[in-house]
């Protein structure tokens, strides 16, 4: 079955990541408020990013993964820019290091 995993982007600037394996359904249970709680809250919601995948396991594997990122990686990946995801990770590392 596939999946797919998204970022939607929240009416007060936050970022939601989340897996599914129905995009459009998903997207139209955040809009009514029948989403996240984190969405209910913030709405509207506008997908600003999705990755489609085979099987709904890599979707919510990735879904995982994406949700340990910092703002500046998110925003890499949804702006088409993952080449300065390493940098990003190594300059994030620093900061959680120093605290």
């Amino acid at each position: 079955m596939k999946g797919w995993m998204y970022i939607l982007l929240c009416s007060d600037g936050s970022y939601y990541t989340g897996s599914t394996n129905d995009l459009h359904r998903r997207i139209m249970q955040h809009q009514t408020g029948q989403g996240a709680n984190h969405t209910k809250k913030r709405l509207p919601v506008e997908l600003v990013y999705y990755e489609e995948y085979d099987r709904i396991d890599l979707a919510f594997y990735r879904e995982k993964q994406i949700q340990g990122w910092n703002r500046k990686k998110k925003e890499a990946l949804i702006n088409g820019t993952p080449e300065l995801l390493p940098p990003l990770a190594i300059a994030y590392k620093d900061l959680t290091d120093e605290r």
